[in-house]
């Protein structure tokens, strides 16, 4: 199983993902949040090669995300990305992060 825990920024809101697949091609996930849009992104079974390997924004996830979020840069829907890829075996689980600064 691959969790993924990702501070979305500003709002203040926390995304926790759990990834499990038993093949490393179904990935189930369970999607907690206390962002009331991420309520909305259902979790469920989806072909981890399926969503990994389509071009950007054309899988059930990213679809499930532009339906309930108003917020393009959420950094959420890569760390659920990132939680599939892990729990299919097809990328190490490490950290990633994004910083930003106004100068």
């Amino acid at each position: 199983m691959a969790t993924g825990v990702i501070k979305a920024g500003a709002c203040g809101f926390t995304i926790n993902v759990k990834a499990e697949s038993g093949d490393g091609h179904k990935v189930k996930l369970e999607i907690s949040s206390d962002c009331p849009n991420y309520q909305k992104i259902a979790a469920e079974l989806v072909d981890a090669f399926e969503e990994i390997f389509k071009k950007l924004h054309m899988g059930k996830v990213y679809e499930a995300f532009a339906k309930h979020s108003p917020h393009p840069s959420c950094p959420g829907v890569s760390g659920i990305m990132k939680s599939i890829e892990v729990a299919a075996g097809l990328a190490l689980p490490q950290n990633a992060s994004i910083s930003v600064t106004k100068e």
